[in-house]
């Protein structure tokens, strides 16, 4: 796990040391074990890294890495089958210098070219230089959990794993009005209309499961797709023990791999199925050296403190836990820290408990962690789905005999289920014409934005979300195209605030592409969420974990700290940049903050915060 900064340009005074430098340092927390620098002979090309060592502590792993006199690769993040792939290309020839993963996909890219990225299960950005042929080859992992951000001219391609790095080689820092609009409007950090756009003008994201390719003697710039899941997979349905063996299979798999690590490994823990179910896969392995250890944050006295059940997960274990516990005298400091580190807006006061269980990891010397995130999106964890679950078994006429809405209905699911959802059902295209036209009169309608701003930036309102028919759908939508990747990205710049690397189990490939290659019964049944996993870790975790009824995501005392003098004095003077930069009306002052919690539907004063941050 690193921080990676390059500059290619024909123009020699753009490709400096200097440059590089000051890209890199503004990475320094991503890598704080190492720096490198590399420019080729001709000028063409600098590359500068921050190394963050987890594989091979020594000088053998520092990078930029040369490889056969031929190729120089930058590299953040793991590759976790890197001992499988080593052994393969060993056999087929290559010597290795080094026992780092980052070798491997040296080596690899020059067996397989492009296809490489095919044989890698892991995280990762990387960019690897072809002095031979004068090109790059660049590469983000399918899911999007490792950043890599571009800006490109006619004069010169930068690019690096965080827009500051961008702005630390003299990049300007424009706000992007449209995304301004979609995030404070209906709270959209991305746009799945066009994915490579961020909140800044002319930088650009590489988008999840993507790969680019620069040849210097065209100029040209090509991006592809290389990994997707069909949202329309034909369904297969070997029956509940196979399907949980093949699972158990895969999810151990994933979990043994990603303990691979020269440096002990430690666990998030919020008491909820997924991080348990973590916790409770590493014992089942049996296959570690280290003793563990998990981190999680604890709110006393709020009614959502999953302390109880954190102590019920490592009583069961044996684990030690470490419980982060926020000094509210603490929090315009901590929102001030987070929101430089994330650069864009953030969706809510989560992100402040997370960076702060990434700190105490880091004071307790730990270096990575495996967290449960991506499992709600694969296996339908948020109370949202279940609508679309009722709605495709109403289309197939199944809803009603099937018992599953009375069955949720037990388990004290409020979710509704009226005459739109039968509409929906029956016909989903028009179900996202007006669902989209629905949010853009809510835009327009908005009380607080300025006139202006509306009426410029809701000529091109990017509310487009594709029709789906049913659980699959909105699962592969949330996972590959909308809403995932803005959860990995606030994990990636909250753990690497603090130097952590985070391991993710539920998002391996392979493990992926079984789930969404089964009915929706697996994720939902009898009313419960996450059935299949569920089902799977009813004979390894506490009955009380398994079978929760109440968890609806990591959600903090947010509402109680909004109204905290010091936090209403940040939203207000939030509000005032946004006024003088005539994104709200100057009226929205005379309406003080009113606090809301994490997933209140239409609460804009988060919004404002986090907003006005972007200015000065």
């Amino acid at each position: 796990m690193c921080g990676i900064a390059g500059i290619i340009s024909r123009l020699p005074e753009y490709v400096n040391p200097e440059r590089l430098r000051n890209m890199t340092d503004s990475l320094a927390h991503r890598g704080p074990d190492g720096e490198g620098y590399w420019i080729s002979p001709d000028s063409l090309i600098g590359l500068g890294h921050r190394r963050l060592a987890i594989i091979d502590l020594s000088e053998a792993g520092r990078q930029p890495m040369h490889f056969l006199d031929r190729y120089t690769i930058i590299h953040n993040g793991e590759i976790y089958n890197f001992p499988e792939l080593k052994e393969y290309l060993v056999k087929k020839g290559y010597v290795f210098r080094s026992k780092t993963d980052t070798e491997v996909i040296a080596a690899a890219y020059d067996h397989f070219r492009e296809d490489c990225i095919g044989h890698f299960d892991g995280m990762f950005a990387f960019a690897i230089w072809d002095e031979k042929e004068k090109s790059l080859f660049a590469a983000r992992d399918r899911f999007g959990e490792k950043p890599f951000f571009y800006y490109k001219d006619d004069e010169q391609f930068v690019f690096a794993s965080e827009i500051k790095g961008l702005w630390a080689a003299g990049l300007p820092k424009t706000v992007n009005q449209k995304m301004l609009f979609n995030y404070l409007t209906i709270g959209y950090v991305d746009n799945p209309s066009r994915p490579a756009e961020t909140f800044f003008e002319n930088i650009y994201k590489l988008p999840p499961a993507s790969s680019l390719y620069m040849d210097m003697h065209t100029r040209q710039m090509q991006i592809r797709k290389y990994w997707s899941i069909d949202p329309a997979l034909e369904i297969n349905d070997p029956g509940d023990q196979k399907v949980q063996e093949e699972f158990m299979t895969l999810f151990s798999t994933s979990i043994s791999r990603r303990l691979r690590s020269d440096l002990p490994v430690g666990t998030s823990l919020s008491g909820g199925l997924d991080s348990s179910s973590i916790v409770a896969m590493i014992e089942e392995t049996g296959k570690h050296e280290h003793v563990f250890q998990s981190f999680s944050a604890i709110f006393p006295g709020f009614e959502k403190n999953e302390e109880q059940y954190i102590d019920l997960v490592t009583d069961r274990f044996g684990w030690k836990n470490n419980k982060s516990v926020i000094d509210e005298k603490e929090l315009p400091e901590l929102i001030g820290k987070v929101a430089a580190h994330l650069d864009e807006p953030f969706g809510s006061a989560s992100n402040i408990a997370q960076y702060c269980v990434y700190q105490s990891a880091k004071d307790k010397g730990y270096k990575v962690l495996l967290d449960g995130q991506g499992a709600d999106e694969i296996l339908a964890g948020y109370t949202k789905y279940y609508k679309w679950y009722w709605q495709e078994l109403f289309r197939q006429r199944k809803l009603f005999r099937s018992g599953e809405l009375k069955a949720a209905r037990q388990l004290g699911v409020t979710e509704k289920f009226g005459f739109k959802n039968i509409v929906a059902s029956l016909f989903p295209d028009l179900a996202s014409v007006i669902l989209e036209q629905r949010y853009l009169m809510n835009a327009i309608q908005h009380p607080d934005l300025s006139r202006d701003f509306v009426r410029e930036q809701s000529r091109e309102a990017y509310y487009n979300k594709p029709s789906f028919g049913g659980l699959n759908g909105i699962l592969y939508f949330n996972t590959c195209i909308h809403g995932l990747e803005e959860l990995l990205r606030y994990a990636d710049r909250n753990s690497m605030a603090h130097g952590i690397e985070v391991r993710l189990p539920f998002l391996q490939h392979q493990l992926v592409e079984f789930l969404f290659s089964l009915p929706p019964s697996y994720k939902i049944k009898q009313g419960y969420t996450k059935r299949l996993l569920r089902d799977t870790m009813n004979k390894h975790l506490p009955e009380a974990i398994v079978w929760r009824k109440d968890k609806t995501g990591f959600e903090p005392p947010q509402k109680k700290w909004m109204a905290q003098k010091s936090v209403v004095d940040l939203i207000e003077a939030s509000k005032e940049k946004l006024v003088r930069e005539g994104i709200l009306r100057q009226e929205a002052l005379e309406n003080k903050p009113r606090p809301h919690t994490s997933y209140t539907a239409g609460a804009y004063e988060w919004r404002y915060l986090a907003a006005g941050l972007l200015f000065k």
